[in-house]
């Protein structure tokens, strides 16, 4: 049992540190809420895409913020459930040779990003710019079931959260409860990470 002088010293941990998260739709979002609350103080969110109807099953978003940029509206939804997290917003698509610049100050990335070749893309990039950095990728979130092949896989500084066997996005469905497992499994990384838990290697 963790004593409060331990716990004291996580939360600060945590408010001390800083996470840059590509993509805030089914993945980015929720990570990026489950990240507010747990306490880390710093977050960087990168998107250029608007908040649709069709979100709202498996994203961090409501009604009422339908037709708004999703930084706009995540930096509103991380607000209400902690102000004391410091939101950097950048409402941009990010374009091979400058996926790099708006995580150059985070300790963390979480790759949260819809199209494969994007993903690669920005793998790839930020691994050769920020070579220490630690990356979060995900990939295979579409379907119902198979919860028990989602594994993680470890590369370096990469760690893939990922379903090999499941349908693509195109085929299947994309739901709250499978991407929030996905998302959720990010966030958690996140933190074993940045408290040098032994089970993340």
């Amino acid at each position: 049992m963790m004593s409060k002088s331990d716990i004291d010293k996580v939360r600060e941990k945590l408010a001390n540190s800083s996470v840059g998260i590509a993509g805030i739709g089914g993945l980015g979002s929720n990570a990026a809420m489950a990240l507010a609350r747990a306490g880390i103080g710093r977050l960087v969110i990168v998107d250029f895409d608007n908040v649709e109807e069709s979100n709202l099953n498996r994203q961090a978003y409501t009604v009422d913020q339908v037709g708004m940029r999703k930084t706009e509206a995540l930096m509103q939804n991380i607000n209400k459930a902690n102000p004391a997290v410091d939101v950097t917003a950048f409402f941009m698509e990010l374009e091979p040779g400058q996926m790099d610049y708006p995580f150059s100050s985070v300790d963390i990335v979480v790759e949260a990003l819809d199209k494969a070749d994007t993903k690669a893309l920005f793998i790839e990039e930020i691994s050769m710019k920020y070579p220490d950095k630690p990356i979060i990728a995900a990939s295979g979130v579409a379907g119902v079931g198979g919860t028990e092949r989602i594994r993680l896989k470890r590369s370096g500084n990469l760690y893939l959260v990922h379903d090999d066997d499941a349908p693509s996005c195109d085929e299947s469905v994309v739901l709250a409860p499978r991407v929030g497992l996905f998302a959720h499994w990010q966030a958690s990384l996140v933190i074993e990470i940045l408290l040098e838990c032994e089970n993340v290697n």
